[in-house]
């Protein structure tokens, strides 16, 4: 019988006119009744002729002002605080518009039937008003009662503002899954104690253990980004993952879809809000008048990073942008995107491989790029330690090719994206970055070289393609083990934006030769990174999801660094970006050495390829590989 009844009010809606006969009705009943009250009840005393002649016209100034604010058009069972404003607005209107009327029917005899007390306008002002809005919040109340199923999702909020309580209304309007709402959690001390909307406002250090002790299930923090430091939102979800309980937050009122707010986008709290630290913001302004009108080449586009730094330059609307990649398929993908986004006219894909220098020069002799940010590199360390040949190949080879032609073809600025990984090299993979950042930085010292060539160097990035963050997340789906190769193993992370902002703003700084560093926060415990993971999909680690331990892969480190020992760093006008000052180069050594080591790269073994970078780059010392026996060979030759 309830399906039934339920399911009839689920696709039934009144009609506005029959709504709005309710409300008139509604109007004529309040008005005999106050007007009884206004004698007493004593019938003998009312004069019923003209008080039907007054009820008609009350109620067609109720009417009217019922047409004008239109309170009549929402639904009765989903009746906000904007429809009892508008309840409101006519009732008070039309009060005031009788109480003219009564003014002025007092100067015609004639008119005296039509004349009311003004204490019965008054009081019916506040009976009719407080009837309208009794009645729709009273059918709000019995609808959700009957279409609540017998139990929902304990749910808190935290933050019993205004997105807050948007919050508490979406939750409670959804039905699949249907929330049940515990509390609200909140410090502001004038609130703690109250409620909102039948919902107790809880405060203080332990709100949250209050809240868990009464069921709940899962937290969302619903307060807009400006108001919540990271610091404080990393603790209540770190805190709340503790617990036990799902993380989620609402979206801030700009991130609304067509200025509405649905249960759907209350989302899984990102990975990055739980990095402890606060997102590093940009001035793009900076860099919009050297961008406008430039030839701007991209390598490595397809990629994570490329891609991205390809969206952000697209609205400085550059002369033309071109997008080079030799993965086909990712890189039709990304231009299927720009042309989404109404790009057509200003991108050239290109699929090539950016190591073959006479292809790589047809393209500059054709488009003559005033700006090149290279991207492209192999990055993978456990790959490029088998495989050191094309670690070679395609990074120090590349590098080399795209610098000498931005040379050559007198490029403004070239940017290459560098990784932390070179700094004291433990790895193929760094190494190669390492004599990357040599032989630009040689490059630019030379007097001749008017291209400004500078580098960035920053560490790991969420979310990009092989990173840490999708892989744990894909073990979790597989329902684990999620595998972290050191419990003491930390890395720096940053976002994919965030880093790409940085190269750009990097980009057009100083006057060319610069390392520019990126303060990448506080290093960050990976198998802790894997229990908060875990946690966020509402299970426990090492009882829902193991953790496994499977030791250190080869040319891997515990600790990253920033900084090799030698380097010290100047600030920049941007607190979050630095200059590692580093010791200079010999150019033509570097040159020649890179040139030998290209030159022989199908004739030597690959232990003979690492060597000549061993041998280019000092500080690089293999650790927890094949390699680590020419450490240990240079070691007996100095001893000897």
């Amino acid at each position: 019988m309830k399906k039934r009844i339920t399911d009839y009010w689920m696709h039934r809606f009144l009609p506005r006119g029959v709504v709005l006969g309710m409300d008139l009705i509604i109007v004529g009943v309040t008005f005999a009744l106050t007007y009884f009250l206004r004698f007493n009840l004593e019938w003998i005393h009312v004069d019923i002729g003209s008080m039907y002649m007054q009820m008609g016209l009350v109620s067609i100034v109720y009417l009217l002002m019922f047409l004008l604010f239109k309170p009549f058009s929402g639904i009765i069972r989903h009746t906000t605080f904007h429809d009892g404003m508008q309840i409101i607005k006519s009732t008070v209107a039309a009060t005031a518009l009788l109480l003219v009327f009564s003014s002025l029917l007092r100067t015609f005899p004639a008119t005296r039937s039509f004349l009311m007390p003004y204490s019965v306008v008054i009081v019916q002002l506040f009976l009719v008003t407080f009837l309208l809005v009794a009645i729709r919040v009273g059918i709000k109340i019995v609808y959700n009662r009957m279409m609540a199923p017998p139990s929902g999702v304990p749910v808190a909020i935290f933050g019993a503002g205004s997105l807050g309580m948007t919050t508490l209304e979406v939750l409670k309007r959804n039905k699949r899954p249907n929330y049940r709402i515990v509390g609200f959690w909140d410090d502001l001390s004038s609130l703690k104690g109250k409620a909102i909307d039948g919902v107790k406002v809880i405060g203080g250090v332990d709100a949250l253990d209050q809240m868990k002790e009464m069921g709940c299930q899962e937290l969302v923090i619903a307060i807009h980004p400006k108001n919540l430091s990271a610091e404080v939102k990393t603790s209540i979800a770190n805190k709340a993952l503790e617990l036990g309980m799902k993380v989620k937050e609402a979206p801030d009122s700009e991130e609304w879809i067509e200025g509405s707010f649905g249960a759907h986008q209350i989302r899984e709290i990102k990975v990055e809000s739980l990095l402890e630290r606060s997102p590093i913001k940009v001035n793009m302004d900076s860099i919009a008048n050297e961008l406008a009108g430039a030839v701007v080449m991209v390598t490595g586009a397809a990629g994570s990073i490329g891609s991205e730094i390809v969206r952000q330059i697209l609205p400085f609307e550059p002369k033309r942008l071109l997008i080079v990649d030799q993965a086909e398929s990712a890189l039709y993908d990304l231009q299927n995107e720009i042309k989404e986004k109404g790009y057509c006219s200003s991108f050239t894909p290109i699929v090539t491989d950016v190591t073959i220098g006479e292809r790589m020069d047809q393209f500059f002799d054709k488009y003559r790029p005033t700006h090149v940010f290279h991207a492209a590199a192999y990055k993978h360390v456990p790959m490029m330690e088998e495989q050191p040949y094309e670690a070679i190949r395609v990074n120090i080879g590349s590098c080399r090719t795209m610098a000498d032609l931005s040379v050559k073809y007198g490029v403004t600025k070239f940017v290459m994206v560098s990784t932390d990984k070179a700094v004291n090299p433990t790895n193929v993979m760094g190494a190669s970055k390492r004599i990357c950042e040599m032989y630009v930085q040689g490059l630019a010292s030379q007097p001749e070289v008017k291209t400004q060539f500078v580098t960035t160097r920053f560490g790991n990035v969420l979310g990009s393609n092989g990173s840490v963050v999708p892989l744990f997340q894909r073990q979790i789906r597989m329902g684990g083990p999620v595998c972290v190769t050191h419990k003491e193993i930390t890395r720096y992370f940053m976002t994919i934006p965030e880093a790409c902002r940085l190269v750009l703003e990097a980009g057009f700084m100083g006057n060319g030769g610069e390392i520019y560093l990126f303060d990448m926060g506080s290093p960050v415990k990976i198998y802790d990174l894997a229990e908060k993971m875990i946690r966020l999909h509402g299970l426990v680690p090492n009882e829902d999801i193991q953790i496994k331990v499977v030791g250190l892969r080869q040319g891997e480190k515990l600790y990253e660094e920033l900084l090799a020992t030698k380097e010290n760093t100047i600030p920049t006008h941007h607190e979050k970006i630095m200059v590692a000052k580093v010791r200079s180069v010999d150019f033509e050594s570097v040159k020649k050495q890179i040139h030998e080591m290209l030159y022989q790269l199908n004739e030597d073994s690959e232990t003979a390829l690492v060597g000549r970078m061993k041998a280019l780059v000092p500080e690089f010392i293999s650790n927890n590989s094949i390699y680590s026996k020419l450490d240990q060979d240079s070691k007996k030759v100095v001893m000897e």
